[in-house]
């Protein structure tokens, strides 16, 4: 079976290590925060102390971090570049700038080794339970030939070239953003107007408005429950890359603009921390006025 390295040991990185080693992948883990990575000893990971470490003589290399700093901050590393086997495969699964992908995509291909963009939707859970949404962009051979990895963490769809990984991820956020926006306002309405949220949500299931973020995100809300399993910080980050890659091809994204401004306003709150159902919180912030 094929070595792998995985850099990133947080919320997500964690359960997806873990369902690596599960399925009796070899796996080294590194994270800046090295404690973080320790859970991994007992489901067989080697726990590296460096980037260094971590790369070296691994088949894949797999990167899962916070944004497009930290990601550079990786691939940029001397010890990275230096000691990245040639012919191995860097997937990574972060959710970055389509650029970002790009230089890191190009770059790498230059020193013979292989790039996958491959950001995921789904959350702790779909990470925790190997269900993640995987939108890849790259070459149809490398995907393919790492596709019994991925399919091990979620389900992954190559959807074109080099960054199609990323803009897909962009547009899922889009739908994402829109989605928890609408279920906090209808959450708010129902509480203000006499109605119980949690019926509304019964009475909704199985028709167009139902959906995992309905079922989940709604009752979050309901019962004021902001335990992060997305942070409201990092969806900010993924709007930000929305509008910046619709001002790069052109497109006007008013609603976007308009739901990147309240999780703005929950950061400046506060909230960054919390989880990005805590839209409802600026909600509740503007009926306050």
């Amino acid at each position: 079976m094929k070595k792998i390295g995985f850099i990133g040991i947080g919320l997500m990185g964690l359960p997806m290590a873990k369902n690596l080693l599960k399925a009796k992948y070899e796996l080294k883990a590194f994270n800046r925060t090295i404690k973080k990575a320790e859970p991994l000893k007992e489901f067989g990971a080697e726990i590296s102390q460096s980037i260094k470490e971590v790369v070296s003589n691994n088949d894949i290399i797999i990167t899962m971090l916070t944004d497009d700093t930290s990601v550079d901050q990786v691939m940029k590393d001397e010890s990275f570049l230096d000691n990245i086997k040639p012919g191995s495969t860097v997937i990574d699964m972060s959710s970055v700038k389509p650029e970002t992908a790009k230089f890191h995509g190009e770059n790498l291909k230059s020193k013979n080794v292989n790039y996958l963009d491959a950001p995921v939707s789904g959350g702790t859970v779909g990470a925790e339970e190997a269900t993640l949404a995987i939108m890849v962009g790259g070459e149809q051979k490398v995907f393919d030939d790492n596709i019994d990895v991925l399919k091990v963490m979620g389900n992954p769809t190559l959807v074109g070239p080099l960054t199609s990984g990323q803009v897909s991820k962009l547009a899922n956020q889009i739908i994402v953003s829109l989605t928890i926006g609408a279920v906090a306002e209808a959450v708010t309405l129902c509480e203000k107007a006499g109605a119980d949220p949690k019926k509304m949500i019964k009475a909704l299931s199985g028709g167009w408005a139902d959906s995992k973020i309905l079922q989940t995100h709604g009752h979050r809300m309901i019962d004021k429950d902001f335990t992060p399993k997305g942070r409201t910080s990092v969806h900010l980050k993924d709007m930000n890359n929305i509008l910046g890659c619709a001002k790069d091809s052109k497109v006007h994204l008013p609603i976007s603009t308009l739901v990147k401004d309240m999780y703005n306003n929950l950061v400046k709150n506060g909230h960054g921390e919390d989880d990005h159902s805590s839209i409802y919180k600026e909600i509740e912030r503007i009926n306050k006025k």
